[in-house]
């Protein structure tokens, strides 16, 4: 599945901190966790969300908050 729908809680938690401009090592430290497992979670929101680069995860995060979830 793809789109914001098919994140797991944590992708999604994940996936927001990263677009509101945290850097691995602080979600890490924020979500308890290694940031090697950020990375990993990251790699999967960007191949469900089909976007490439924290950019544009910020972009299309923007578009949901507006109302266009996809």
């Amino acid at each position: 599945t793809f789109g914001w729908a098919s994140l797991t809680p944590t992708e999604r938690r994940v996936s927001e901190l990263a677009a509101g401009g945290g850097t691995n090592q602080q979600i890490a430290a924020a979500l308890i966790m290694g940031p090697g497992t950020v990375k990993s979670h990251l790699e999967h929101v960007y191949r469900k969300l089909g976007v490439s680069n924290r950019t544009e995860l910020s972009a299309s995060r923007s578009q949901v908050l507006g109302g266009s979830e996809s």
